[in-house]
Parts: structure tokens; C-alpha cells; sequence
């Protein structure tokens, strides 16, 4: 499918619509579809992803000023009429094989008038393609733009249902906005939320993201990190079924080993595969995650790192510590820690920290954590942006939909 995205400005601009603007054109291309941006200002700077440059299309456009305060005073320009015509005389050949072309914000703010009167022009004489319009903000219910608008064209333009268009909004606030303004039904209205590039926002490296995609880590709810060697003293057959116990209320809950056998006791191999044995036992297979299984090279420090900032909390069932230094990597990536109660710990983690004992029952420490997460806002937050807001499954659940009607 072709589809163009219509906006002032583009990337690597930087502003909120241009980012996302950036983030649809990927998806749309990820997904197949052959995409271009058509804005006044930006550059080719999504892969991929065409850049068309409409130089009237950008509200800083010196023949755009120049209309827009006498429109923003009450009085339609004398050449205005020519200006629309000039825009879409521009307009057309860019858009005359597209199958979609979305608007963002061109057809509800009044930051270039001849440009939301070109496009409205376009389709009304007939553009077989589908029309987007995609409302991030509304001049109309906006107060510090009301000085700026007035009765009749083309600013009804901005208050208008353009008939065939689909309209989408980026919350169910604006969504209720719009059909007041518009006096059309909230069910004809799609809500679409920006997304969040989770990756990209927690800066992952290139390295880590092999990891959390191989084991899908940004599908654990929680991710649980138990970032130590695999030898006998970290007692980590407690966390496999501490985790079993935690999966009955938190279904989607895993937990990630990080470290390689111990070095220096060749009984290490036995103990991991006496790990992995019970993981089968108890039915953990995909939820009880080895790193030592993908490779047996060095972890580098960055990934670790990276794996903090993405874990929803720490577990250390260590029968013997001498440090305990995860405790401190976890008070400064701000995830709880639940840990043994021996002294070494102890002293690191004060009253600040979750414990339990090294022969503690799994049903009971799991219950700890269990509820400490659910009674958690921090981590509840977490899990609504990880499960509703990452830019894949916003695409997937909520634009592929529309591109497809």
C-alpha cells in the first residue's frame, strides 16, 4: 500500500509530531508498506522512507506568515485564493498514486490555512485515495488559540467532519473534544495513543537486544533479574521455585539468570544441569531464562546494565555472600530488591530491602513479592506502558486496523 504523511515539518525536526511522524513512518515501512513524508521542512532521515519536501506546506514559510496574520485578524487575504491554488498545484503530483494519505494536525490547528484548504480542495474534487486526518491538537477547544480563529472559511474548516475522512485522535480527552466540536459520535472516532520506543527509551545496546529478543524479555510481567554465576552457594534452585509460585498470580512473570557457571569447580556443570532439570519439573521452561544457555562468553558490563534498567525487580537467594554488590546496582536502577536475610546482605540493605531466609518456603517468599509488585504504582505504571504503549503493539493493535478499513 502507499501511503503519504502530510505534515509542516518532518525529521529530524524535532517536536512531538515529528517524532511520531518518524516512528509511524517506520512501522508502516517495517510492515511492508512503501511510505513517504510530505512536510515544508525536514529531511531524508527515515530509513526506508521517502522524504518529499511541499515548501508551502511549512508554517514558518515566509508567503504562510505573511496570510496567516491577517487570517489570525479576522480578514481573508486576496491572496489566499492563489496561495491555495499554488499549494495544491505542488500538492497533487505528490500525492496522485497514493492510496493513503494521513494529515497530522493539518486539518485541526490553524498554523497554515492555505495548506488545510488545499488538502480539503484535493479530496472534495475527487482523489480517489483515503483521507487520515490525525488530531494531536484541536485550535478550536484550545484557549490560547481562540484570538486566532473566526466564523466561516476557512476556519470551519478546523471544526468540520470532511466528508469520507476518517478521523483519529491520540486520546479518548481529545476524542471527547472532537465530537463536541465536530457534533459527531464518539464510536466514529478512532483513538490512537503515541507509543514509546522501549528500547530506545532504556537505550539498550545492540548486544542486549539480541538477548531480549531471543527470550522475549519485554513480554515478562515482571522481569525478575538474579544477575549472579551459576555455582551451589547462590542456592538459585530456591528462585526457580520461588518463580513457580509467583507465576500462579503473575502469569507472565520470568526470571533471568544472568552469569556463567562458576569458574573454578568443575561440579558447577553438574549443579546447572540439576537447574535445568527442575526447571522441566516444574514446567518453567520460558520462564526460568539462562543467558549461560545463548552463550558462553563474557556478559559485558553494559548489558548488565541495560538488563537493570529493564527488570522490575531483584531476587538473590544466596546461601553465602561475601559483598552482595547487586543490591547496591538495584538501588540505583530504583528496582526492589528481595534477598536472603544472611549478614552480608543484611548489611547492604538495611530496612531497605525485602528478605527472606535462605530455606525459606517458595510459596511464602513468592507471596512477598507478589504482593509488594501489585501493591506497587511504580510497577504498575510499568507494566501499562510495556503491555499498551510500546510502538510495535500500538501499530499492530491500533494503526494496522485503520490502514486496513
Amino acid at each position: 500500500m502507499k501511503i503519504a504523511l502530510l505534515h509542516y515539518s518532518a525529521p529530524p525536526v524535532v517536536g512531538g509530531v515529528e517524532s511520531v511522524i518518524g516512528h509511524h513512518g517506520r512501522l508502516m515501512n517495517a510492515a511492508g508498506h512503501e511510505v513517504r513524508v510530505i512536510a515544508g521542512r525536514g529531511e531524508q532521515s527515515i530509513p526506508g522512507v521517502r522524504f518529499e519536501r511541499l515548501p508551502l506546506a511549512d508554517s514558518r514559510h515566509p508567503d504562510i506568515l505573511e496570510v496567516k496574520s491577517e487570517l489570525d485578524a479576522g480578514r481573508l487575504p486576496k491572496k489566499f485564493p492563489a496561495l491555495v491554488s499554488e499549494i495544491k498545484t505542488a500538492l497533487l503530483p505528490l500525492i496522485a498514486d497514493i492510496n493513503i494519505l494521513i494529515a497530522h494536525n493539518v486539518c485541526s490547528l490553524n498554523k497554515n490555512l492555505a495548506l488545510t484548504t488545499a488538502l480539503h480542495e484535493s479530496f472534495e474534487q475527487g482523489h480517489p485515495g483515503r483521507l487520515v486526518l490525525w488530531h494531536h491538537d484541536l485550535a478550536w477547544t484550545t484557549p490560547r488559540y481562540q484570538a486566532e480563529l473566526h466564523p466561516g472559511h476557512p476556519w470551519d474548516l478546523l471544526k468540520t467532519a470532511w466528508p469520507g475522512a476518517i478521523q483519529v485522535v491520540v486520546s479518548a480527552a481529545r476524542r471527547d473534544d472532537l465530537a463536541g466540536l465536530m457534533q459527531i459520535k464518539k464510536e466514529k472516532i478512532a483513538v490512537v495513543p503515541n507509543g514509546i520506543d522501549i528500547p530506545g527509551f532504556l537505550n539498550l545496546s545492540a548486544e542486549t537486544l539480541k538477548f531480549v529478543n531471543k527470550l522475549k524479555l519485554l513480554n515478562a510481567d515482571p522481569l525478575i533479574l538474579l544477575p549472579v554465576r551459576i555455582t551451589t552457594r547462590k542456592n538459585i534452585e530456591l528462585g526457580i521455585r520461588i518463580m513457580g509460585h509467583v507465576r500462579e498470580k503473575l502469569p507472565e512473570a520470568c526470571l533471568l539468570v544472568t552469569g556463567p557457571l562458576g569458574p573454578h569447580n568443575p561440579a558447577n556443570r553438574a549443579y546447572f544441569e540439576r537447574l535445568t532439570s527442575l526447571r522441566d519439573e516444574l514446567e518453567l521452561g520460558g520462564v526460568v531464562l539462562f543467558l549461560a544457555e545463548l552463550t558462553s562468553e563474557f556478559i559485558p558490563d553494559r548489558v548488565i546494565t541495560d538488563l537493570y534498567r529493564l527488570a522490575d525487580a531483584l531476587l538473590l537467594p544466596s546461601r553465602e555472600e561475601g559483598f552482595g554488590l547487586p543490591i547496591l546496582e538495584a538501588g540505583l536502577s530504583g528496582i526492589p530488591v528481595f534477598c536472603t536475610d544472611i549478614p552480608a546482605l543484611k548489611e547492604l540493605g538495611g530496612d531497605q530491602v525485602c528478605y527472606f531466609s535462605p530455606d525459606e518456603k517458595p510459596e511464602k517468599a513468592a507471596d512477598m513479592i507478589i504482593k509488594y509488585l501489585l501493591g506497587s504504582r511504580v510497577y504498575g505504571l510499568r507494566t501499562t506502558v510495556r503491555k499498551g504503549y510500546s510502538w510495535e503493539r500500538v501499530y499492530v493493535e491500533k494503526i494496522a486496523p485503520i490502514l486496513a478499513s
